[in-house]
């Protein structure tokens, strides 16, 4: 008897579930780029997606779609409505997304979470007039971990870079790269394991997690790790601004609820823990990890590589017509303020 009502109890919750799911009155259809197991598909989507569900009250449900062409069209794909949602990095549409760089500026940020949250307040109270992003509904901004060294050589010295062929995905990583005289290869970053297996390139700038997701473990001899990183990245999730308009009010401002600083903190905090399983994965395949101080003869040349990059963001900007020089000194209170609060 106890197993029929057990039995009878699990057909029960299935049913309701069922209800629920055939109760949604939109289904909106997000496109995803990166592999099942990247933190944005394990765990922010389907955190998302509860959380939407749950704050439309089942109206609105969410299912999660494979992308196979290249991440920078998704945002052209969410705006022609091909998706609901998607989500790319800013930098791989030079020009349109250019206030969101000021989370890119290096030596800013050492946490993804920070970051994120920082880059959503910022943009709310200092960017958001300048419309960049007419045309669509921005849900969410994140960071991903600071960018490290990923090379099939080591890295005793910036020296050592000079000449080699490195990835790069666009944005303020570009001008770093110039700086130290790499010869840069522009491409997304889930080529970067072809292109390093291949010997296209010698090494790549990513976050240290794609040791592990992009499998870069397999290929990298080393890997050197600069105590703020050598730069971050700045995503948008979007969405199709008439599939946003044709919810209702309440249904708009529940979706809402559960976006914003709220999503965006959990897009970095999800990506910046998975730094901590790329260093574990590149130990566990023999790589070599380098971890540098702050008085590393490295780290000082980097920190002067760098010097003046926040004056050439600023002046990238110059078009905007926001004041940049205060939207810089709002994120960098932000960021005190939101390490201080940890």
């Amino acid at each position: 008897m106890m197993n029929f009502k057990k039995s009878l109890l699990c057909v029960t919750a299935g049913a309701v579930l069922s209800l629920s799911a055939t109760a949604a009155e939109t289904t909106l259809r997000v496109a995803t780029w990166l592999p099942p197991t990247n933190p944005q598909n394990e765990t922010v989507w389907p955190i998302w997606a509860k959380w939407v569900e749950e704050a439309t009250e089942g109206r609105v449900e969410v299912i999660v779609e494979n992308y196979t062409g290249h991440p920078k069209t998704i945002f052209d794909a969410v705006e022609d409505g091909v998706y609901d949602v998607g989500f790319s990095v800013n930098a791989y549409l030079p020009g349109r997304f250019s206030l969101t760089s000021v989370a890119e500026i290096p030596g800013e940020i050492t946490d993804a979470e920070t970051g994120s949250v920082a880059l959503w307040r910022t943009y709310k109270n200092y960017f958001e007039s300048a419309d960049e992003y007419n045309g669509l509904q921005l849900l969410a901004l994140f960071v991903h971990g600071p960018g490290q060294l990923h090379t099939k050589f080591p890295v005793n010295s910036l020296d050592d870079l000079k000449g080699k062929k490195m990835r790069v995905g666009g944005g303020l990583i570009n001008d770093i790269a110039e700086r130290l005289e790499v010869t840069p290869v522009s491409a997304p970053a889930p080529k970067s394991y072809e292109m390093m297996q291949q010997g296209v390139v010698d090494g790549t700038f990513l976050p240290v997690q794609e040791q592990k997701f992009f499998r870069l473990s397999e290929i990298s001899s080393d890997l050197t790790l600069f105590p703020r990183g050598l730069y971050t990245t700045a995503f948008s999730v979007v969405m199709n601004i008439d599939a946003f308009e044709n919810l209702s009010k309440k249904d708009q401002d529940a979706i809402m609820r559960v976006s914003g600083e709220k999503l965006s903190r959990l897009a970095g905090a999800a990506w910046g823990k998975a730094d901590e399983n790329g260093i574990l994965e590149a130990k566990s395949n023999g790589v070599n990890v380098v971890f540098l101080t702050e008085d590393d003869q490295r780290v000082k040349d980097l920190n002067k590589l760098t010097k003046g990059i926040d004056q050439l963001w600023i002046d990238s900007v110059k078009n905007r017509d926001v004041d940049a020089k205060a939207g810089l000194a709002a994120f960098r209170k932000y960021v005190n303020e939101i390490n201080s609060e940890k």
